[in-house]
């Protein structure tokens, strides 16, 4: 029980001092001081500083990048037909779910989009637009498939334009966005993009 309760300290004091400091200006030394411990004993816990800020963060990355990653999985598994009717929807629960577990775990979420400069946690947004960028050029690639007309995208304008979605969402935790206002900010989010979406393809012009 003392075991977990000095655990429970240190991570503690860590998650105060990478919210303050970032991961680069944070301390080890000064996380065993306001934890009650030397730094022996945190060592005894944490190899270095790198495994503690993953002990705070990975669980919760983890989460939301797996919720992503089914989604696209599950979206890929749509017959074609379906992929083109279901464009929007088949992100909507995944973002929906990921804002409120974002905020159910809200200082997690912080230090990834805050304070993970210099740790493969700053990669976090980046990494989404990668496996974003791939989904729509194989959604692109399955239209063609089935006979639908579809714009091709430049990869470059693809990724921007990615970049911009993902990023928008992250702000809402990088601004302190309050709860109360997220599904309504989520929401225009993705009507605004899929809109955008729909008129790059060339289905708004399709359908008129």
């Amino acid at each position: 029980m003392e075991e977990n309760a000095t655990l429970g300290k240190i991570r503690e004091a860590a998650k105060q001092e990478f919210l303050e400091k970032g991961f680069q200006g944070a301390s080890l030394r000064t996380i065993a001081k306001s934890a009650g411990v030397t730094t022996g004993a945190l060592y005894g816990y944490f190899s270095n500083k790198e495994a503690l800020f993953a002990a705070l963060v990975e669980e919760h990355a983890a989460a939301v990048m797996g919720c992503f990653m089914q989604a696209q999985d599950d979206f890929e598994q749509l017959p074609g037909e379906q992929q083109s009717e279901q464009m929007s929807e088949a992100s909507g629960e995944c973002m929906e779910w990921c804002t409120d577990y974002m905020y159910d775990h809200y200082d997690a979420f912080k230090l990834i989009l805050c304070c993970s400069e210099g740790t493969p946690y700053a990669n976090f947004i980046h990494n989404m637009v990668e496996v974003e960028v791939e989904s729509t050029f194989k959604f692109i690639d399955q239209m063609h498939r089935i006979g639908k007309k579809i714009n091709d995208i430049d990869p470059q304008v693809c990724h921007m334009i990615a970049s911009g979605m993902f990023g928008s969402m992250f702000e809402l935790i990088v601004h302190d966005i309050p709860r109360e206002k997220v599904h309504t900010y989520v929401r225009q989010l993705r009507e605004f993009y899929t809109a955008g979406w729909t008129k790059l393809f060339g289905f708004a012009e399709e359908a008129s």
